[in-house]
């Protein structure tokens, strides 16, 4: 068991270089087989690294025996592996639907994909910020091929400005770790978080520049205003498999603004403390904005999800600004529940862009879809846990975040935007289904492809975790409140890491 907290990333990083070699790289069976095994084996390693963290404590793996703060760092606590547990079953689902023959249009998707997943467990993983900064590239880099997997004009030009801005956002990312790094002379979380409180004057300053400048690149991955743009081009024109497993990009840069500014700058940062909390607040709200906005104009399924998504991180920016236990919490359940959802609606357009022929996911008329009692379903289902409604796991996020303002000036920020842009997202989400579901100009198109057990497959499985995590709410949101506890416990998240300060 003291090799567990390596695999996630041992494991997709062996089955990508292993995909690009004979027998496998030969044959496009091969590579399917045996990347649907290495993402079930996946998540078996997750759920059961996470299970052994929740029975028996903090893991921390140490490479070559260099001891923190010096060597290389793995910490697998509550919320790196819950998080690790949610990108292993988004994966397996996204190459589930990908296996039905998407991933005939274009070359080296598994081992990119096995790559990709590789970048992010590692990114949920780390103990240091420059080895965030490695695996952010790691996974950026494998993206950046993904989003032209199967070629096209749209693909390519969203590609361009995506790789662009962040190549930018990387520049940045460099210029805040030097700062740090120059100033605290580390770079491993647990001791950045035991030495700022000692700043002072200019060395205080300078940190609150580096601290500022990982916080504009974390927006940038995140999604925050006005730092969004390139997402929903991004994500709309990636093909479903990819846009899917794109779900949890985002959900890096919350992770990595929950894990930097809580844990480093939060409570215990003598004059750095809390310094992200001013800026969180306006861009959150913002973003919430935008995102709504850009769900009620958008003219097709696939743009609508990509703007749900930068509404999702917009919530989640509001329950970082709140920079408590409890909003934290309710933060970790709506991130796992919203990463399931936004998965599952791509999923869900693509197969309708299939069945509805040359109108595609537009909201216009169009043929009348030749499964449309499973979608059907599926969409209300999804469209029901995006909004909030009761009983599904988006109830019970929003619920968590709105209890989570105490102050009379927190709810008057959270309550209004959350609400409000629940209506935005009912709206929307209703103009999409009756024309999509109720709107026919003839029967269906008999020459559309019929919906694949594969794509059936992995639409249910997402579908059924934000059941599952209404179903077992408690037990989920016990998860949530340990790994927000962890976060905000300098004796477990600082401490307990360097042994020398105990």
């Amino acid at each position: 068991m003291q090799h567990l907290p390596i695999l996630p990333v041992l494991i997709p990083l062996l089955a990508g270089a292993l995909l690009l070699l004979p027998p496998f790289s030969s044959s496009l069976g091969r590579q399917r087989s045996f990347t649907l095994a290495v993402a079930i084996l996946l998540v078996a390693v997750s759920i059961l690294l996470t299970t052994q963290v929740n029975q028996f404590g903090v893991y921390q793996y140490v490479l070559g025996n260099w001891q923190p703060p010096f060597g290389i760092v793995l910490v697998a606590d509550p919320f790196s592996t819950l998080m690790v547990t949610v990108t292993a079953i988004l994966g397996c689902a996204a190459l589930i639907y990908g296996s039905a023959g998407l991933d005939k249009t274009g070359g080296y998707f598994y081992p990119l994909f096995m790559f990709q997943i590789m970048g992010v467990n590692g990114a949920f993983l780390t103990g240091d910020i420059f080895n965030l900064f490695v695996f952010f590239e790691v996974l950026l880099i494998a993206s950046y091929a993904l989003l032209v997997h199967g070629g096209g004009k749209h693909k390519t030009q969203a590609t361009v400005h995506y790789v662009i801005i962040n190549l930018v956002g990387s520049s940045v990312f460099l210029f805040g770790l030097g700062i740090i790094y120059g100033t605290l002379g580390t770079l491993n979380i647990a001791d950045l978080a035991n030495k700022v409180s000692q700043l002072q004057g200019a060395d205080a300053t300078l940190a609150k520049i580096g601290a500022l400048l990982l916080l504009v690149v974390f927006g940038l991955k995140s999604a925050m205003l006005p730092l969004h743009f390139w997402l929903p081009k991004a994500y709309s024109s990636a093909s479903a498999p990819v846009a899917a497993i794109f779900a949890i990009m985002t959900k890096v840069g919350i992770y990595s603004i929950l894990r930097i500014h809580h844990v480093i700058f939060g409570e215990h940062a003598g004059e750095l403390m809390n310094l992200a909390q001013h800026w969180l607040w306006p861009f959150a709200v913002m973003t919430v904005v935008i995102g709504t906005i850009g769900a009620l104009a958008s003219p097709s399924l696939r743009l609508l999800s990509a703007n749900l998504v930068v509404l999702s991180a917009g919530t989640l920016l509001i329950a970082a600004a709140l920079q408590s236990t409890q909003a934290t919490a309710a933060a970790i359940y709506y991130m796992i529940h919203s990463t399931f959802v936004a998965g599952a609606l791509f999923l869900i357009a693509d197969v309708v862009a299939t069945q509805r022929g040359k109108a595609e996911d537009r909201f216009v008329r169009a043929r009348a879809m030749s499964n449309p009692i499973f979608l059907g379903m599926t969409f209300a289902t999804a469209a029901i846990a995006v909004i909030g409604m009761p009983p599904l796991s988006g109830f019970i996020g929003k619920i968590m975040l709105l209890q989570a303002a105490h102050s009379v000036a927190e709810i008057a920020w959270v309550w209004p935007t959350l609400l409000i842009s629940s209506l935005g997202a009912l709206i929307a989400l209703s103009r999409a289904g009756t024309t999509l579901f109720w709107r026919h100009s003839g029967s269906a198109n008999g020459d559309a492809p019929a919906l694949h057990i594969g794509q059936s497959i992995a639409i249910v499985i997402l579908l059924s975790m934000s059941v599952a995590m209404s179903l077992w709410g408690g037990l989920f949101t016990e998860l949530a409140t340990s790994a927000a506890s962890f976060l905000h416990d300098p004796t477990q998240s600082v401490k307990a890491l360097l042994p020398e300060v105990q």
